[in-house]
């Protein structure tokens, strides 16, 4: 299995296309995602990238690090995994009583 790549420091105007062909002057892409907001459809700056092998990976993170991808740097660092988000958050279900509800 590949190493994930997490890209910080994305242009607003960066794809996913155009993030896959900047990481594939150092391999094979396996697959390139720019991470957007769910209401707005506008990027949230970073993204993932996967590349075909561990050696591919370690070769995009020191060759793309630090350089410019639509006019901005980017910073290029492995992926940790997700956290998981119980208990990492509160509750939002019971709020206690902030009014504007009847019941």
């Amino acid at each position: 299995m590949a190493k994930k790549l997490f890209v910080g420091g994305l242009s607003w105007d960066t794809t996913d296309a155009k993030l896959s062909e900047f990481f594939a002057q150092a391999g094979t892409v396996a697959s390139a995602t720019v991470i957007t907001d769910k209401f707005s459809g506008k990027s949230r700056g970073f993204g993932f990238v996967e590349m075909s092998t561990d050696e591919e990976a370690d070769k995009a993170k020191e060759k793309l690090n630090g350089q410019e991808l639509d006019g901005r740097k980017i910073a290029v660092n492995e992926a940790r995994p997700q956290e998981s988000r119980e208990g990492g958050r509160p509750n939002r279900e019971f709020r206690g009583n902030r009014g504007g509800g009847r019941y």
